[in-house]
């Protein structure tokens, strides 16, 4: 069995495919080229294969992971040609890489997520970039209601202590000729912590005043991060 990581960007309108269908997907393109995935033994056998960490419905992002074993040895190279014109538009792979080392999975790595975040702010007073952070920030707490897991019921919840980082800068938005407000923020994310980029959206714009239907604001996610680099994880360091 040969264990690789491919990452890709998933742009466009590929965005609204749902994690379930995404991974139909890759599977689909996996068996039409050739190419055999290794399976769990068992009463029910899967797949081999799994993305580093889920992406909301409607996000896009510009480095995403999935991670897979096959039956066979190939060359990073031969991975990328094959699977290359079999996938949809909007899903471009930028590099394949071997990954015998890894002895975890990429999702049990990932504890930090960075995103972008593009509010129209047509109405909104925008002030200086430091005004902006201090206005957000200094709350202490930052509240939000999240829907708890088990219970299914939102509960009240600090989120401060999960954003590590987070800046705001007004821009011009060419396609409207108004202000948009850009936020960059890098936030936990993994099994241990985990922020979802909605629950800062709404908190900014109570915050900030800002008054913009939810359907108006794009978010990508730039990256992830990991407790270690990805190179290091992949020589299998400790």
């Amino acid at each position: 069995m040969s264990k690789y990581i491919i990452e890709f960007s998933k742009t466009g309108t590929i965005c609204y495919t749902s994690h379930l269908d995404l991974m139909r997907i890759f599977k689909r393109v996996f068996k039409r080229t050739g190419i055999a995935l290794a399976y769990s033994q068992g009463f029910n056998p899967h797949p081999k294969m799994g993305f580093a960490q889920p992406l909301s419905l409607g996000y896009e992002s510009r480095e995403e992971y999935i991670e897979f074993e096959t039956a066979d040895e190939w060359q990073e190279d031969q991975l990328l040609q094959r699977l290359a014109g079999g996938l949809p538009e909007g899903i471009e792979l930028k590099r394949a890489l071997q990954a015998e080392h890894l002895t975890k999975t990429l999702a049990a790595h990932t504890v930090a997520a960075q995103y972008r975040i593009e509010i129209p702010a047509l109405t909104a007073d925008l002030q200086d970039p430091r005004g902006m952070w201090h206005a957000y920030m200094d709350q202490e707490p930052i509240l939000a209601w999240k829907r708890q897991k088990k219970k299914k019921e939102p509960k009240q919840v600090d989120i401060r202590p999960m954003i590590r980082e987070i800046t705001f800068t007004p821009a011009a938005d060419p396609g409207s000729g108004g202000s948009i407000l850009v936020v960059d923020a890098l936030l936990d994310g993994g099994s241990h912590s985990n922020l979802s980029p909605e629950l800062v959206i709404t908190t900014v714009l109570e915050r900030l005043g800002i008054r913009t239907d939810r359907s108006e604001i794009s978010v990508a996610r730039e990256k992830l991060v990991f407790d270690k680099p990805l190179e290091e994880l992949l020589r299998g360091q400790r």
